[in-house]
């Protein structure tokens, strides 16, 4: 066994549009771009940025609802692309997914039973005793009583719709589960006790988590480490307890900026971004976020720049982050003439 449960190297996904006009050709839309991280077997990872960036491209992938452009998704080892029909069945039962609308995500006509059953059967090889006493156990994980069962999905709430779907991810004991966005549509109090539920869940059963999610908040509660995308690529990859006390990319600092805080200190500087997210069909030259840096220079303009090393654990795609072996150390720094620049 492998420290690392899952594996991305070089992901890619592209999409094609149509064009505008009847001969047109297709346009190529980049939603995922040469993205690389490993999932430890145990740990929480987190997938953060903007709407649009990737994230739920990429855990759509790692489950093989979508297929990968290119790269390689290795789970346990595995290439998952090469997987027959017969291993691919086994792949399944040991990897599942939390989708983010909790009434989209369910079927109006199949009654709470016949959803968290649902995998069981398809799944085969499991009677249908044993089938109701998994589905009970289930739904008495994410905190729903087994009578819950006869009833349809109108008849909850929007928490309690989305535990449906954390029992119907679970049923099969998977050991990887993918969460994308799965409490963005609850209201603030709803969003807790599901974030609770997921941190019980984790450690009771020990599930490796995949959190794809733009609030900054439940991340930093929920996740080990966090990867920060932006435009289809990883800026940074960092520990949470680093990358939000010591962030390295101006991308994440803007995000972590962005964030309201109880005690705003009005001395604090801050990283403003200009401009809008540009589109994933045009995408700029160079180091895509430089369209909305403050800190851009020519070299950011002309050269993509790769996911590097910053410290133990840290990974940071910027021309001008200075390395160091104590992460703590590493910074972000211009080079001293550009910055006299800058400043005049």
């Amino acid at each position: 066994m492998t420290a690392n449960l899952l594996s991305v190297e070089a992901l890619e996904r592209t999409f094609l549009l149509p064009g505008r006009g009847f001969f047109a050709e297709k346009r190529k839309v980049r939603a995922v771009d040469d993205v690389s991280f490993d999932i430890r077997r145990g740990e929480v990872f987190g997938l953060v940025g903007e709407s649009g960036c990737g994230k739920t491209t990429t855990g759509r992938m790692l489950v093989r609802l979508l297929s990968a452009s290119g790269g390689r998704i290795l789970f346990d080892g595995q290439d998952i692309a090469t997987l027959d029909d017969e291993d691919l069945g086994a792949f399944r039962r040991r990897i599942q997914m939390i989708f983010q609308d909790p009434y989209s995500s369910l079927n109006p006509r199949m009654s709470v039973r016949d959803i968290v059953e649902e995998p069981l059967r398809v799944a085969g090889g499991i009677n249908a005793p044993r089938r109701r006493e998994m589905v009970d156990e289930a739904l008495r994980l994410v905190g729903l009583s087994p009578q819950h069962a006869r009833r349809h999905p109108h008849e909850f709430s929007g928490g309690q719709r989305q535990r449906i779907g954390i029992a119907r991810a679970i049923v099969m004991r998977p050991e990887f589960i993918v969460c994308d966005e799965p409490v963005s549509a609850l209201d603030v109090s709803t969003q807790a006790q599901v974030v609770n539920l997921l941190q019980d869940l984790q450690r009771d059963l020990q599930l490796t988590l995949l959190f794809i999610s733009h609030d900054l908040g439940v991340v930093r509660q929920l996740c080990d480490r966090i990867g920060v995308m932006y435009l289809g690529r990883l800026v940074e990859v960092g520990d949470h307890k680093s990358l939000f006390e010591h962030p390295l990319h101006p991308y994440t600092q803007a995000l972590l900026d962005a964030v309201p805080r109880p005690d705003p200190d009005p001395d604090r500087v801050r990283v403003k971004l200009a401009g809008d997210l540009p589109s994933n069909m045009a995408s700029p030259s160079g180091c895509r976020f430089h369209t909305r840096c403050p800190y851009a220079r020519e070299l950011c303009r002309e050269q993509v720049p790769e996911l590097k090393p910053a410290g133990t654990g840290r990974q940071v795609a910027c021309h001008f982050v200075i390395s160091s072996e104590d992460t703590k150390s590493a910074r972000f720094s211009l080079p001293e003439e550009e910055e006299r620049k800058g400043n005049g």
